[in-house]
């Protein structure tokens, strides 16, 4: 096991494109970290990078104690599992488990028992006499895993490797990927574009977004406090809503007023805000805390929107609705009384907003 330590780390390519940004990151000692962010932000480059598939323009790289930047990929005891699973098509399980083993050239017998013994983890002692071909997606998947496990490297690094999976195959092996990681309390780097697939699977999560480190931060800490709209609106399906509009004050009492709305701020929330009185400001709610007004005594931050789209998923009713020219989308139970086309008053809960600088996009109430 070791932790892994970005300084400064910056990649630019010969085009003078620079992909990766100055980043600063700390890994730690047996922790599962998800990088996460949209295509072309730098996360894979970031992960190369780490294994040795990538120069490093300028920063430093540490595994464990040891400053990596000039050691080749066969010498910083890390082990990687690319999308494509790159199996020998010729060659059964346990020969393709085995293959990197033999060329380090271990024993027969040290290979014989690493190979087991990860088969055994993996569920694949029954596949060991197989071949590929007649693996399932997931068989194969475990397959590529397990040629990394019996190297028994620091640091597992995993490039998107779910991604060729159909979904009910992609929410097994995700567990099993965690399982595992919990099992062997081995450090582990996971690369995904899937918002999801990180909320579920990592310790911590670094956002990232044009080369840039956005947020690193829990699961939890990501949804309930994102560091600013970038954040709150990639985390988190359906995306937090954002409206426009302007923060305004009458007697002791805050109030953002976007086209038709007046909503009433928590006084906890307008303590943050008193610096952007009289300004513009942008309003994230996230769709769980738009509910459906029930009674004539649910007066608070009431607001009144044209359903434009209804999304049915069993469990419950994801809700587009058009309030004073701003699309605003609600998650509510499955049997909301709601009708496309129809007028209807939502409540929001302010107690969960958040607002957004509209020049920086940090997020100004935390």
């Amino acid at each position: 096991m070791a932790q892994v330590i970005l300084q400064q780390i910056r990649k630019v390519y010969a085009n003078g494109y620079e992909a990766v940004k100055s980043i600063d990151l700390a890994i730690h000692d047996g922790e599962f970290m998800v990088l996460v962010g949209p295509s072309g932000c730098a996360k894979s480059t970031t992960l190369r990078m780490i294994a040795g598939l990538e120069d490093i323009t300028s920063g430093d790289l540490f595994i464990g104690e040891r400053k990596v930047n000039e050691l080749p990929p066969s010498k910083r005891n890390v082990a990687m599992v690319f999308q494509d699973y790159a199996l020998y098509p010729h060659m059964t399980v346990y020969e393709n488990m085995a293959y990197g083993l033999r060329i380090r050239k271990l024993s027969k017998h040290e290979i014989h028992q690493r190979v087991t013994n990860a088969a055994q983890m993996l569920g694949l002692t029954e596949q060991l006499a197989q071949k590929p071909k007649a693996l399932s997606g997931g068989q194969r998947q475990r397959v590529a895993v397990g040629r990394t496990l019996v190297r028994e490297p620091e640091v597992f690094l995993f490039d998107e490797p779910l991604s060729n999976l159909d979904a009910k195959l992609r929410v097994h092996m995700r567990a099993e990927i965690i399982k595992l990681q919990k099992m062997l309390a081995t450090t582990m780097v996971y690369v995904t574009h899937d918002q999801v697939e990180a909320m579920t699977m990592g310790d911590r999560i670094c956002v990232l977004d044009a080369g840039r480190i956005m947020q690193v931060d829990t699961p939890l800490a990501l949804y309930e406090r994102p560091a600013n709209r970038f954040v709150a609106t990639f985390v988190g399906s359906p995306a937090m809503n954002i409206l426009r509009g302007r923060l305004t004050r009458e007697h002791e009492t805050h109030y953002f007023v976007a086209g038709g709305m007046r909503l009433t701020l928590p006084a906890a929330k307008a303590a943050k805000l008193q610096s952007y009185t009289n300004k513009d400001l942008e309003l994230g709610i996230r769709p769980e805390h738009i509910l459906d007004k029930r009674s004539d005594s649910q007066a608070d931050n009431v607001v009144r929107g044209t359903v434009v789209l209804i999304e049915l998923m069993g469990n419950e009713r994801i809700v587009h609705v058009d309030v004073a020219g701003q699309t605003v989308i609600g998650r509510l139970e499955a049997h909301a009384p709601v009708t496309h086309g129809a007028e209807h008053d939502f409540m929001l809960d302010m107690r969960y907003s958040h607002f957004f600088d509209p020049d920086s996009g940090n997020n100004v109430s935390r």
